[in-house]
């Protein structure tokens, strides 16, 4: 019983007692335990691991693991019992996330492609701590980014005011600036926390040469063994995820490419045009002068002299070489079969190249990198669909880590897949084939039905304070379950609300058509209804359509920064047929 004061004198009492089981879990105890048995043996657990659950791997010694673990805080219990569970022990097992989760945390993806076969997790100006207006920066968020799975880190190289040293910093800006080397010592000491495939470093380089050769011997002092760069200036093909385990690898543009595309008498006013078309989202797109930072891709400085005196040991540590598209999109897109090279897009870049050009950048994308990063116009860190990026095989979607919000769930749903390694393969369709290449835009035929019931909540309780969702009564929560993919594929419903309950119990179905299974991400977010029509959040998670794991699951839900929850948690059933 839980009781809430209103007005300092008057009393309500809800009851909050523990519910029975959904009637879905109580039909599959019965029907694998025999009708009217109190108990379940492990192998009538084994069969249903294997003809309900879908685990066709299970053993009967997963079975018996599962019965002694659910045993194991039993008072009073007899040496020599049975192993048996009761219906009560066997909801325990299917609402335990720890136990019954929705996706397994291990790495199932072949590892041992080019690293253009796989979706890369992407961070952008990973050093900002905020906005991207007047932030701090600083090494903290690349460590947090390190620790949730990203693969991909992001530092803007600026001259510091002495001109001596290197600051990471987002220039043209108020934002404060952070030393290079504690970005460096950051990565260095948390690359390999979360995951040991290779962690990328792009360089944003607006250095002198005498610079560029600084931070060439400080990232060689300060990975040693672990940088891996080519003994060739250029790559015929990426090595592999499983190849590059625990490696570190520089991306940028080399020394003279850089200089070249600065050497324009009217290096302003192209700056400026660029932001214009960037805005007005230009039907030209081979016009467009493609800047990784629009704000900030120019050179002060004598660009003759710098061409002379450009450093080759800066050069040499370089394995994945960026590019930006100089005499139009169209022939930067195209493929040389003798060596391969990064590629940077703005998202609205990619939008109206994705009009136009869309089999050309999927065939670039099957040997090349494809680097897409958020509008110059994103100043408060938010992000953009990462959809349009994958289903055209870009594989860095670069998003600010720091912009918590919908489209940032998305990506951490994404990157939980394949063990949370932060490397993720792409679907075949997006790797081979020249003459017939698969189009988003085209009306596709249904490959998937999932089928997702919602049985019931419960966990918010322990992880909130009694008053978080309403002064005066328990919360009134809703569901919504959809589909986040192509577009065809974008679906969102929502179940009824289940007024002043901690625990609600819903039982409602939903059935989802897929035209590409591959690339979809099931959203699942709890609101807790307000009568003043703004909602109140209760959770979220978003879970990889090819990950998951049919049958009654256990699904853990996180905060809106994608922290999870200690004990919030939904019980569901999933069907992919």
């Amino acid at each position: 019983m839980t009781t809430y004061t209103m007005f300092k004198f008057l009393s309500r009492k809800f009851q909050s007692n523990d519910k029975a089981p959904p009637p879905d879990v109580q039909s599959a105890f019965a029907s694998f335990a025999g009708k009217n048995r109190p108990s379940m043996d492990a192998s009538q657990i084994l069969r249903f691991l294997i003809e309900f659950q879908g685990e066709k791997d299970a053993t009967m010694a997963d079975a018996e693991r599962l019965i002694e673990i659910l045993r194991r805080d039993r008072i009073h219990q007899s040496p020599t019992a049975r192993p048996i569970i009761s219906i009560d022990e066997f909801q325990e097992y299917l609402f335990s996330v720890g136990l019954n989760p929705p996706i397994l945390s291990q790495v199932y993806d072949d590892m041992t492609c080019p690293l253009s076969h796989y979706y890369v997790y992407t961070g952008h100006n990973s050093y900002l701590t905020g906005n991207q207006l007047s932030s701090d920066s600083s090494s903290a968020p690349i460590r947090k980014s390190l620790e949730s799975g990203v693969r991909v880190v992001e530092l803007d190289m600026w001259p510091n005011s002495s001109k001596d040293n290197i600051d990471i910093v987002h220039g043209r800006t108020l934002t404060s600036p952070v030393k290079l080397v504690n970005c460096l010592n950051s990565i260095k000491e948390n690359a390999f926390c979360a995951s040991s495939y290779p962690v990328i470093i792009t360089l944003e380089d607006h250095l002198t040469p005498d610079l560029q050769a600084k931070v060439a011997e400080m990232i060689m002092h300060t990975f040693g063994n672990t940088l891996f760069y080519p003994e060739s200036e250029r790559l015929e093909e990426y090595p592999s995820p499983h190849i590059l385990k625990e490696r570190i690898l520089i991306s940028t543009k080399p020394p003279e490419e850089d200089l070249e595309s600065n050497n324009s008498k009217d290096k302003k006013k192209a700056e400026k045009n660029a932001i214009e078309k960037d805005k007005e989202c230009s039907k030209d797109i081979s016009d467009y002068k493609n800047d990784d930072d629009q704000y900030e891709d120019y050179f002060n400085g004598d660009d003759q002299n710098l061409l002379q005196n450009a450093a080759p040991e800066y050069k040499q540590i370089i394995t994945i070489t960026a590019g930006k598209p100089k005499s139009g999109l169209l022939s930067s897109l195209e493929v040389n079969p003798n060596t391969v090279r990064r590629l940077s897009l703005s998202e609205l870049q990619l939008e109206k190249a994705a009009e136009s050009y869309g089999t050309n950048i999927i065939l670039f994308t099957q040997r090349n990198i494809l680097r897409i990063y958020p509008k110059g116009t994103r100043f408060t860190s938010s992000n953009y669909n990462p959809f349009i990026g994958w289903m055209h095989g870009a594989q860095m979607v670069a998003f600010n880590m720091q912009g918590y919000g919908k489209s940032l769930w998305l990506m951490q749903g994404f990157f939980r897949s394949n063990g949370g390694c932060g490397y993720v393969k792409k679907p075949n369709f997006l790797l081979t084939g020249s003459e017939k290449i698969f189009n988003p835009k085209a009306k596709l035929p249904v490959k998937k039905k999932l089928t997702v019931k919602v049985f019931m909540g419960d966990g918010w309780k322990e992880d909130f304070s009694k008053t978080h969702f309403d002064n005066f009564s328990p919360p009134d929560f809703y569901t919504r379950v959809g589909i986040a993919g192509v577009p065809d594929d974008n679906k969102m419903q929502k179940t009824r609300v289940i007024d002043d309950d901690w625990i609600p119990v819903w039982n409602e179905e939903f059935i989802f058509y897929l035209r590409v299974p591959e690339l979809a991400l099931l959203r699942i977010e709890v609101h807790e209804h307000d009568i003043s029509g703004k909602s109140d959040f209760g959770g979220q998670t978003c879970l990889r359509v090819a990950e998951l794991r049919t049958g009654i699951r256990a699904v853990p839900l996180y905060d809106k920064k994608g922290v999870k929850y200690n004990n919030v948690r939904l019980l569901m059933r999933f069907l992919l047929e």
